[in-house]
């Protein structure tokens, strides 16, 4: 058979009919819920927070398994919640060496292989699946959120979703309901799109005749994404002819100092609280970020972060990474409280909220990708205080993983490199 050669354009080429999309079964559970009749005992939502420069293990960990630990160093930041979470050790994703020594954070939400190595080629990250069991029940189906552009979120095609890192631009899309010029503007826009879906969709199905096995096999992959952008953009038509949430929250300004690492996480907290609150979305993932500066406003640092986070056992840089980190569990705790302290159907957000905390390193100082720092808070689990897995032999992260996706609503018992369907020290309560 002879190898046709295409040309990008010419498969773009042409107007296609736009044909509107019927309502979508996956729109059901916002109609309803504008009308009151949703019903939010149902409701579950998670919540992933990444540290890629790591954290200190000996000054979170305890010594002992169990409830009644001492609380760390790190801990006591969260001791108002202490009831509500869970940490663990002894967790980690398999084969995770990769073309640099912070390579794992690519994988940390997927639990991919060989990261950036020759032939690596990224799955789909575990918000990303709960978002498409999700569809349009939201405003918006999930939210990848940065304090530096780094990106946790993966499509099924292994796509990096770009994060947003503006809280004030994240306010605005969430919360400020455009004139109507600009709402029909927006319109407009999709219409476009699905247009242009349209016409792409048409031109691969003509081609599709043409092709072999292997070749048939890739743009089944292709029209598969092309399907998954026609639902998306139904979905947003629908939320754009609504009005956005009110909410008792001043529009805030983007932190100007980039070095203010603190007060940039703290205000996309707030962002992602008031996003839980007003249900705009069930789904975030939330990268810390790192730089290799010193970090403004915080008293008894004066060596920037990523070297110090390398402290090579230097008790001197061990204290002050340990000043920050402590500070970066402070604004955890804080959130923890916000959301605790909301409620929903006569119970806190917090037990509806499955949240994960941790960090793609458990020894940053050696690029170690094992023994991962891990918290699990909310969720409605039976937590168990510090619960301990073999520290030489891991548990795989992805087993935890599963039990996210299960209380999420997916029917599911594996998810990347799981081997079991659930952790020990994790149960629905």
């Amino acid at each position: 058979m002879k190898r046709r050669v295409l040309d990008r354009r010419h498969f773009l080429r042409g107007t296609g009919a736009a044909v509107a999309l019927p309502f979508l079964s996956a729109m059901e559970p916002a109609f309803a819920q504008a009308t009151g009749r949703a019903n939010p005992e149902g409701v579950h939502r998670f919540v992933a927070v990444c540290g890629s420069l790591g954290f200190h293990t000996p000054a979170l960990f305890p010594e002992a398994e169990g409830k009644e630990y001492p609380l760390t160093p790190y801990l006591q930041h969260l001791a108002d919640h202490r009831d509500r979470f869970t940490v663990f050790s002894g967790l980690s994703h398999p084969e995770q060496n990769g073309n640099n020594g912070h390579a794992s954070m690519l994988t940390w939400l997927t639990s991919a292989q060989r990261p950036g190595l020759a032939g690596f080629k990224n799955t789909v990250s575990l918000d990303q699946l709960m978002a498409e069991r999700l569809g349009g029940v939201t405003r918006l189906p999930y939210l990848s959120l940065s304090t530096n552009g780094e990106s946790l979120s993966w499509t099924a095609n292994g796509v990096s979703i770009p994060a947003e890192q503006s809280p004030s631009r994240l306010f605005k899309t969430l919360f400020i309901t455009g004139s109507p010029r600009e709402i029909e503007a927006e319109l407009r826009e999709l219409e476009r799109g699905r247009s242009i879906l349209d016409t792409v969709a048409g031109q691969a199905r003509k081609l599709d005749r043409t092709l072999g096995p292997q070749d048939r096999a890739k743009l089944d992959e292709y029209l598969t994404s092309v399907r998954s952008l026609e639902t998306r953009i139904g979905q947003t038509e629908q939320w754009t002819k609504r009005d956005k949430p009110a909410v008792n929250y001043e529009p805030p300004q983007d932190v100007a100092d980039k070095q203010d690492i603190l007060a940039k996480q703290r205000l996309m907290y707030d962002m992602m609280a008031l996003a839980l609150q007003t249900d705009s979305t069930r789904v975030m993932t939330f990268s810390l970020g790192g730089m290799n500066a010193v970090p403004s406003n915080i008293p008894g640092v004066s060596t920037d972060w990523h070297n110090l986070s390398h402290h090579g056992k230097d008790e001197e840089k061990i204290e002050e990474l340990k000043i920050i980190e402590e500070h970066e569990f402070m604004a955890f705790g804080e959130f923890l409280t916000k959301i605790r302290g909301l409620t929903e159907a006569g119970r806190p957000l917090l037990d509806s909220t499955s949240i994960l905390f941790g960090s793609n390193l458990g020894n940053a100082s050696a690029h170690d990708w094992h023994n991962l720092p891990i918290i699990v808070a909310g969720g409605g689990y039976r937590h168990h205080g510090y619960v301990a897995h073999d520290a030489q032999n891991n548990t795989p992260l992805a087993n935890l993983f599963v039990t996210f996706a299960q209380q999420m609503g997916i029917e599911t018992d594996t998810f990347g490199s799981s081997t079991a369907a659930g952790i020990r020290g994790l149960e629905t309560a």
